[in-house]
């Protein structure tokens, strides 16, 4: 599913592209995707102008004229591709937006998880996705003072805290893992546990994995795609997700520097150093138990 990163990079795609049009003509090529589609959508946004786009959340955020805003959300598979000429539809393009001059935004969506809907400004603050986000990871409002706050006697581990979008919203399980491994923390560690200093730690590699990653237009993991259609390259910068039984980054641990797979794996390197998988939450989680503590 798209993280933060690809959603911001997909809003900064759209804003710089769409602000200011007025959309002529919109098309829903089926009634629902993950929820039923808002009534006569169609007609409601037939000539709307485009204000700008933001995220919050994973959640893109399409202001209007009139004092309404579209929601939207990627959903899995979900991916929003601008163009410039008539080209061909593709299979799973469900929602088309034409717009006055030419430019077509199409959202393709192959599993149908992600979502459309049509709300007012006054009610975005207690929209039923809305309301109960948390703090946006890369705003002012997180603190160490108000994480440790939210931290503070959850007996859950780091990592699933990372992700409850309750505490912090955007986080998923790619960055959580590259978070923590700058932070030095281990994803095992309870949340409640963490110490202040760990805390202060954590903040700014919250930080500076997104920031990265945004920069790096995203990881481009099975379907996700720019809003120019390009892939994005993070996945190439990753320090531990998906590199188990490999060095970690700048490594200084006893560990085979061969990296051979499992089950190839040399003599004595379950004791040595070196990236590792174990399942939280029903998903991988990768780590250094060295580095990690």
């Amino acid at each position: 599913m798209p993280e933060l990163p690809e959603v911001e990079t997909v809003c900064r795609g759209l804003a710089k592209a769409l602000t200011g049009k007025r959309i002529a003509r919109f098309e829903a090529r089926r009634a629902d995707l993950r929820t039923a589609l808002p009534e006569n959508l169609a007609a409601k946004l037939k000539g709307r102008r485009i204000l700008g786009v933001k995220r919050r959340a994973k959640y893109i955020l399409m202001a209007l004229d009139k004092g309404e805003t579209l929601l939207l959300h990627l959903g899995m598979s979900g991916h929003m591709v601008i163009t410039h000429h008539a080209s061909e539809m593709e299979k799973h393009d469900h929602l088309i937006f034409h717009f006055g001059d030419g430019t077509r935004l199409h959202f393709n969506d192959p599993r149908r998880f992600g979502m459309c809907d049509l709300v007012k400004n006054k009610d975005l603050p207690n929209h039923k996705l809305l309301r109960f986000l948390g703090i946006e990871p890369l705003g002012s409002g997180l603190t160490p003072v108000k994480l440790a706050a939210k931290f503070k006697g959850k007996k859950t581990s780091i990592k699933d805290a990372l992700m409850d979008q309750r505490l912090i919203a955007g986080i998923g399980n790619i960055y959580a893992c590259e978070a923590l491994f700058h932070a030095g923390i281990s994803p095992r560690r309870l949340a409640g546990k963490c110490s202040g200093e760990q805390i202060a730690r954590l903040i700014p590699a919250i930080r500076k994995v997104l920031n990265a990653a945004i920069k790096a237009g995203g990881s481009s993991l099975r379907d996700y795609r720019q809003a120019d259609g390009e892939l994005g390259y993070f996945q190439h910068h990753f320090a531990v997700y998906d590199r188990e039984d490999k060095p970690c980054p700048g490594c200084t641990c006893d560990v085979d520097k061969t990296s051979l797979p499992s089950p190839k794996r040399s003599p004595g390197f379950a004791q040595a150093g070196g990236i590792r998988r174990i399942a939280q939450g029903g998903r991988s989680t990768f780590y250094c138990k060295v580095k990690q503590v």
